[in-house]
């Protein structure tokens, strides 16, 4: 695995652009997309990840977890289906440490049994951040070779991923699916992939007062952060505590026009403002 050229990744303006045909391009439905959105009409949570982990992509389907907020509810349900599913976190190397220690807390409590942690790639970060600063000189780039690449490298072989992603949490999510097919240019590495990848959001249509019934009942632990008014957490020097009376994300990015690191944009690849 080599480091690609980081000179070809867009600037923001570019970024923003495709952004907004991305989201056109995501209205268009293929007939595989149908045949999947058909045969699970009307399911989600544990039973959509029933269907989609043991007979839509049985061995082809992973989760994509950062141990957040509310992460436990996912990763419970993923659990009850098959404890064996992959698990990728994604380790920026900029994470709280209390993230880090409740990942390991939740793999005990839940018996998950294959949580792969990926990082950016050493080359990568030798040429765009050698000193660590790039989150606050431009994020999106930070985010593009701290989430967005590796990403892209562990789900290569994998034909759909598994997200917590709500329609609350943000504008960008408001109207999205519980089963989507985003598009996957690959990485630019040698071999690497290209095509669709399907995109499963079992949790799509909960509120936040379903997820803290769902800890309470099955008595889940929290984020340690949560206590301090953390509601959405990412990596360290881009996350604050949200004001009394605030939104779930305006603790990410702020002051900046971003709240999407870009993982969940349908062209991922090319890395835009979980």
């Amino acid at each position: 695995m080599t480091a690609i050229d980081l000179r070809k990744r867009p600037g923001t303006a570019a970024m923003s652009a495709d952004r907004a045909a991305v989201m056109d391009a995501a209205t268009v439905v293929s007939p595989a997309l149908q045949r999947i959105r058909d045969r699970n009409t009307g399911l989600g949570g544990i039973e959509l990840l029933e269907s989609v982990i043991k007979t839509e992509f049985p061995g082809k389907i992973a989760v994509v977890s950062s141990f957040g907020a509310e992460s436990a509810v996912l990763l419970h349900m993923v659990a009850q289906v098959d404890p064996a599913t992959p698990v990728i976190f994604l380790n920026t190397g900029k994470l709280f440490g209390e993230t880090l220690r409740y990942r390991d807390r939740l793999q005990d409590r839940l018996g998950l049994m294959d949580i792969r942690s990926v990082g950016p790639h050493p080359g990568d970060l030798a040429v765009k951040d050698p000193n660590g600063g790039l989150w606050n000189a431009d994020p999106d780039a930070c985010c593009f070779i701290r989430k967005v690449l590796p990403l892209e490298r562990a789900l290569e072989g994998f034909d759909a991923s598994i997200t917590g992603r709500k329609r609350f949490q943000t504008s960008a999510r408001s109207a999205m699916e519980a089963i989507e097919e985003e598009k996957v240019r690959g990485t630019g590495e040698p071999g690497s992939a290209s095509g669709t990848r399907f995109k499963v959001n079992p949790l799509a249509e909960w509120g936040q007062e379903d997820l803290e019934a769902y800890l309470d009942q099955h008595k889940l632990p929290r984020h340690p952060l949560v206590k301090d008014n953390y509601l959405s957490i990412g990596c360290m020097p881009c996350t604050e505590r949200v004001p009394e009376g605030g939104s779930y994300r305006d603790g990410r990015w702020v002051g900046k026009d971003k709240d999407e690191c870009g993982i969940h944009l349908p062209s991922n690849i090319d890395g835009d403002g979980i």
